[in-house]
């Protein structure tokens, strides 16, 4: 039995989320150039649902770089991110700088009741997490997160089939997350800078990306906390990433289910791809479409394709306007939701903890 139905009934659900046309584009501040996610924004094609508006980068170079690159006016970049907003007042700003500078931009944005979208991580530790989400509330603004894989269509489908409990209660989660190492893949030195710095980022790999598989950890398990948190981190390439680890395998416990979060600068090929299973089956998302499903044993896996997402679930942008015009809301715990991130930031600071001192964490 393929999943045609509730396939059928996700992709209705996307199409409703759709709907922006007759909204005035979100005016949207760009806060930094250095993580080269920045593409994402600067690259993409123009849906009427946002509009750039300023820039924040004092890095002037890198900025004519992109600017001749994409095709925006040196005339939007500013700076800092205070003049930015003096001069653009943006609804909204996405953050593409440091992890540690998240916390300044929620202090600057969240009392001008400006919005804010970061990069993941949430945060480069629990404490700035936790002070961005006190001012996100205080001054009723939306502080969200975005993960590359929270528009996979296959994630969303997966998310789908477990609610619906075509594959049992879960068991166990595994997540591959990572590639062959950012100096390897040949990433910009704005980027390596900080990236390997564990003030600026908060670590290496652990946090570049055990953060992926603990959020969607946690939208798996509809919010819930782990009981433990236990973690090994390795450093197979001292001579390149000196200050950081490279490797990091977290395990995470639940009253009923365990999830194994592999995060790494070593594997041979790029990937995020998860393995869910329950009592009665699984599901492989082997990328944002690919999926291998068994709902019954004597019938064996088969191959579904995920439809990729549409409407809002276009894009990060997307959503972004979408859930500040209130044409979406965010549930709790949902993939870009502070909730779900404050438990992702959990989960990183006693993963480091425990690889720090060799033993399980247990979560208060």
């Amino acid at each position: 039995m393929k999943y045609f139905c509730s396939l059928a009934v996700f992709l209705c659900c996307s199409a409703l989320l759709s709907g922006q046309a007759d909204s005035p584009p979100l005016r949207v501040g760009v806060v930094g150039l250095v993580h080269t996610h920045v593409h994402w924004i600067l690259g993409r094609e123009s849906r009427g649902d946002i509009q750039i508006v300023g820039i924040a980068e004092p890095n002037r170079d890198l900025a004519e770089r992109y600017a001749q690159q994409h095709g925006f006016s040196m005339d939007i970049v500013f700076n800092s991110l205070e003049e930015m907003l003096e001069n653009t007042q943006p609804e909204a700003v996405t953050a593409f700088n440091t992890i540690y500078g998240h916390l300044d931009v929620v202090e600057q944005c969240a009392p001008k009741g400006i919005h804010v979208m970061v990069e993941k991580p949430l945060a480069v530790n629990l404490e700035h997490a936790q002070r961005m989400a006190g001012l996100a509330k205080k001054h009723g603004v939306l502080l969200l997160t975005n993960y590359e894989t929270s528009w996979y269509g296959s994630n969303h489908l997966a998310k789908t089939m477990v609610d619906n409990g075509l594959i049992g209660p879960l068991r166990k989660i595994v997540v591959h997350d990572g590639h062959p190492g950012p100096k390897e893949i040949g990433v910009n030195e704005e980027f390596l800078e900080w990236l390997t710095d564990p003030e600026l980022n908060g670590g290496g790999a652990l946090t570049d990306f055990g953060c992926y598989g603990a959020n969607l950890v946690t939208w798996l398990m509809n919010g819930q906390r782990p009981l433990s948190v236990t973690c090994v981190t390795q450093q197979f390439k001292p001579d390149i990433y000196p200050n950081v680890e490279d490797e990091a395998t977290i395990i995470v416990t639940y009253p009923e289910a365990q999830a194994i979060i592999q995060a790494s600068w070593n594997w041979p090929f790029n990937r995020k791809d998860i393995e869910i299973y329950g009592v009665t089956g699984f599901v492989i998302n082997r990328d944002r479409e690919n999926m291998d499903v068994l709902l019954d044993e004597k019938e064996g896996p088969y191959n579904q394709q995920a439809a990729p997402m549409e409407g809002a679930r276009f894009d990060p942008f997307a959503f972004l306007a979408a859930a500040v015009s209130g044409e979406v809301a965010i549930p709790a715990y949902d993939l870009s939701s502070l909730e779900n991130n404050i438990i992702v930031m959990e989960i990183l600071e006693a993963a480091k903890e425990s690889a720090v001192k060799g033993q399980t964490v247990r979560l208060k």
